[in-house]
């Protein structure tokens, strides 16, 4: 390719992303399955920082307010499948589904590939 495609390449992707957010742009990571994903319903979860990097980082998993938080958290940062296994659980995951405030691209990108969870909750 010579430098002038590539330099239309480059102005017709900023073009297709400016005025686009950064968790729009962003690519988010998705498990195989629902199934895999079995991690704690109760007790306290502490993240580690690459995933929150706020001052609360523990959450307990019995208050509604927290246990969201915690999964918009894992949802939206996770960039490993073991974090997905490992902080979320599927049947926690089906309930509080669409109380989950989550960027719009994540949201889709998740009921596209498990149509079902739009059904739960």
């Amino acid at each position: 390719m010579d430098a002038l495609t590539l330099f239309h390449l480059a102005v017709e992707t900023s073009e297709r992303i400016s005025g686009r957010t950064y968790a729009e742009n962003r690519p988010y990571l998705l498990p195989g399955t629902l199934g895999e994903l079995d991690g704690p319903v109760t007790g306290a979860v502490q993240l580690p920082l690459r995933l929150d990097w706020s001052d609360r980082m523990v959450f307990r998993l019995e208050e509604p307010a927290e246990r969201n938080l915690m999964y918009e958290r894992v949802i939206r940062e996770a960039m490993r499948a073991d974090d997905l296994r490992m902080y979320l659980n599927e049947s926690v995951l089906r309930q509080v589904w669409t109380l989950l405030f989550l960027p719009r691209g994540v949201r889709q990108s998740w009921e596209q590939r498990f149509p079902d969870l739009r059904l739960t909750a």
